[in-house]
């Protein structure tokens, strides 16, 4: 009782210790640095025939080289496009590169769409999907084996789900600010790590409120679950469903594999999530031992540990720190502290040009911030248990009536926590628009509170009522979708200067890949063996 009562106490801080920062920021003169958050966008996207079909075409070479180019690469697949943009201060001109980048693609795709969906399109089965290829130099053959590791460990299928991950941080003239005010007398490095550790814990705790708000994958095609065991129903000959849904993206059909449900990642502080992801990637795991490494001269994984590289662990946010050049991630953190936050539960919003949208990135950021100035509670194994029952609630059975969560032990409606938390971020949307002179954040709040209200706005419920009303498959309502925003984009020219700076880009980095190649003095093995060691 007493555990229950201190949860209690300390979700009523929460609320206290967001208003007390918020005040703080008002008063001492600090609230212009509302207007320098970081931010940052990748998004990925599938090449499509007309067909409907997975495009078996290389990575057009009119995009430049993906090994190098900087802003459109690929990420499992030859076919599945990522596009990264540079980090903006304003969101909205992040957008605007992410447009821009779509458009330049778009000129130089020829008879293919972008697939705007986040489960995929038609696979006639996993031999179809072409495994990214990055040229032949070293760096390019393991970032090739490591993928070839992802089929042999989880299967191509899994590999072709694509997202939109949100980068976010606050301004660096920030932090000493909010050290002097927190009276932390430490190095600026730790506490920074540990603010950014702090947001992490409580967009673990209600970052169901986003999947609910802005999942949009409640249906997919069949062949997706060709030949497995699955609880979904049937919506159509070929789509699959559940009727309450949010993101099957973010259910154990996707992302969130079960090879690693035994990880127990820590995300309370950067030591402990360090050494956890340290010791994944350096144990080794007797299924992955069983299927060889190098088996009769070819690579089957980079190696068999639980990981064979960070970035293989999926988690719905990261934290993350530009690397230097041959530098692993978690050594870079560890070094150096968490530099930003990487969100990455953000479904493709299949009626929106770009995935994603103005209001979503203010909500974003309202939410991200109202995480970062709330309690900087650690969170317990029960409670972690908790966050994955809500998770798996959510994402499967996010708007059938009634549904409850569970908060400090109690069931609480979903549609009640959510106004709460929403109630909470409305303070900080009022901040944001103090900074900036205007009223997008309050009403990018306004807007989620209708879908808390009335379910029926969702992107989920959305998607699956234009499919029965116009009788769609996935399949034909994805491609409808990427039709229009192909014409939509176009319709609106790329900015000028953006399409001689892309059109010069793809000729350097094509340049860049060749030299890399050329250069290369290392047999891969010994490059391999070293890299590992580090």
């Amino acid at each position: 009782m007493s555990d229950l009562k201190d949860q209690r106490l300390s979700s009523t801080t929460s609320y206290s210790q967001l208003q007390q920062k918020l005040s703080w920021l008002k008063e001492s003169g600090h609230v212009n640095l509302l207007t320098q958050l970081q931010h940052g966008l990748e998004k990925e996207g599938l090449r499509v025939d007309l067909d409907k079909e997975l495009a078996q075409t290389s990575h057009p070479v009119a995009l430049g080289a993906a090994l190098t180019h900087e802003y459109i690469t690929t990420d499992y697949s030859e076919s599945l496009l990522e596009f990264i943009t540079p980090v903006f201060e304003q969101s909205s001109d992040a957008l605007q590169f992410l447009a821009d980048l779509h458009r330049y693609t778009y000129q130089n795709l020829d008879e293919e769409l972008i697939w705007p969906a986040s489960m995929p399109c038609h696979l006639l089965d996993e031999s179809i999907i072409p495994i990214a290829r990055y040229g032949d130099s070293n760096v390019g053959k393991m970032k090739y084996i490591y993928r070839v590791g992802l089929e042999n460990r989880y299967g191509k299928m899994m590999q072709t789900i694509a997202g939109i991950h949100y980068n976010f941080s606050m301004p660096t003239d920030f932090w000493p600010i909010l050290q002097t005010y927190m009276g932390d007398s430490g190095s600026l490095q730790e506490f920074r790590s540990a603010s950014y550790f702090s947001l992490i814990r409580n967009f673990r705790r209600y970052s169901w409120l986003l999947i609910y708000l802005f999942g949009a994958s409640p249906a997919l095609c069949s062949s997706f679950l060709k030949g497995k065991k699955h609880a979904l129903e049937s919506l159509s000959g070929d789509t699959l469903y559940l009727p309450y849904a949010t993101s099957l993206r973010m259910s154990d059909l996707g992302y969130s594999n079960k090879a690693q449900a035994g990880l127990n990642i820590c995300f309370n502080h950067l030591h402990t999530y360090a050494s956890s992801l340290n010791r994944a990637i350096r144990t080794p795991y007797e299924p992955y031992e069983s299927l060889g490494v190098k088996v009769d001269g070819q690579y089957k994984q980079l190696n068999a540990n639980v990981l064979q590289i960070e970035n293989e662990y999926y988690s719905d946010i990261r934290p993350k720190r530009v690397t230097q050049s041959g530098e692993k991630p978690v050594h870079a953190l560890i070094a150096r502290g968490v530099e930003y936050i990487e969100v990455r539960n953000t479904d493709i919003n299949p009626f929106l040009p770009l995935g994603i949208d103005q209001c979503q990135a203010d909500f974003l950021d309202t939410f991200l911030l109202t995480c970062l100035l709330m309690e900087e509670r650690e969170i317990s194994t029960e409670e972690c248990d908790q966050i994955s029952e809500n998770h798996q609630r959510v994402v499967s059975r996010g708007r059938e009536p009634g549904l409850t969560l569970l908060k400090n032990d109690q069931e609480i409606a979903l549609d009640q926590w959510g106004s709460e938390l929403l109630l909470k971020m409305q303070q900080t949307a009022a901040l944001l628009d103090e900074a900036y002179g205007s009223t997008n954040y309050v009403q990018s709040v306004q807007e989620q509170q209708k879908k808390l209200d009335n379910p029926e706005l969702t992107p989920s419920a959305q998607v699956l009522k234009v499919m029965r009303e116009q009788n769609l498959s996935h399949s034909e309502f994805v491609m409808q979708q990427a039709k229009l925003h192909k014409q939509a984009l176009l319709s609106d020219p790329i900015d000028q200067n953006m399409e001689v700076k892309l059109r010069d880009m793809q000729g350097d980095s094509l340049q860049e890949q060749r030299e890399i190649e050329a250069t290369d003095s290392q047999d891969f093995d010994s490059y391999l063996a070293e890299y590992m060691s580090n």
